[in-house]
């Protein structure tokens, strides 16, 4: 029974995840956050351009949750305009803006390699993309870029790690994209510091003895002169 419930509330926040997409493809929809609260359930839509969510006198996004109402998917749903500080670093965004640019014509490998580089370049600690489908011929592939750091199992890949899914529709068929990032800053255990310092616990003693021994000798110096 409970993991009954758990399906259901999967399938309606995938349902409401491809809701967002189509209606806020404009304003550079980067994702979503349901949290529930007493009081309903509130939910954090990140975006490139709040503006034209929230739009004039707020009547968009009083529009978008009597949709949502309509739909019977969540109870008195609250919606939360965040803006998106880096586009670059949001791997949803980029998986959106990727799906973009291979259905206006590009080749595959040019535009992963760019967004890669772009995404790179703005400091992240390491990014993976991942587009299957009609790449290349009748027959389906798959094509794998990586750069940097990527964790892909365990607790630690769920906090670091985000992810993006996005669909280009070309003529031969669909072609799955998926953006993996790992944010700057974000706490990689397994990762050699450099600067850490290697103690050696001989040495020292050999030292401390030996500036002590120099110390006396000084001492002795100066009582003779």
């Amino acid at each position: 029974m409970i993991e009954k419930i758990y399906v259901e509330e999967g399938i309606k926040k995938v349902r409401l995840n491809e809701y967002f997409r189509n209606e806020l493809e404009r304003a550079g929809y980067g994702g979503m956050e349901i949290k529930r609260t007493p009081m309903g359930t509130q939910i954090t839509v990140k975006v490139e351009k709040p503006g034209m969510i929230i739009g004039k006198d707020g009547r968009r996004i009083k529009r978008l949750t009597d949709e949502i109402l309509h739909r019977q998917e969540l109870d008195n749903p609250q919606i939360d305009v965040q803006p998106i500080e880096v586009p670059e670093l949001n791997a949803q965004l980029m998986a959106n803006r990727l799906a973009k640019l291979i259905e206006r014509g590009w080749h595959f490998r040019r535009a992963g390699r760019s967004t890669l580089q772009r995404i790179i370049d703005r400091g992240a600690l390491g990014c993976e993309i991942i587009m299957s489908g009609k790449l290349k011929g009748p027959r389906g592939r798959m094509e794998k870029m990586v750069e940097g750091y990527i964790k892909h199992c365990g607790s630690i890949a769920e906090e670091i790690v985000d992810r993006g899914y996005a669909i280009a529709k070309k003529k031969a068929g669909v072609i799955g994209v998926l953006v993996w990032i790992v944010a700057p800053g974000s706490n990689v255990p397994d990762i050699f510091r450099m600067n850490v310092k290697v103690v050696d616990e001989k040495g020292e003693k050999e030292e401390e003895k030996k500036a002590t021994e120099e110390e006396k000798e000084r001492k002795a110096n100066n009582g003779h002169i």
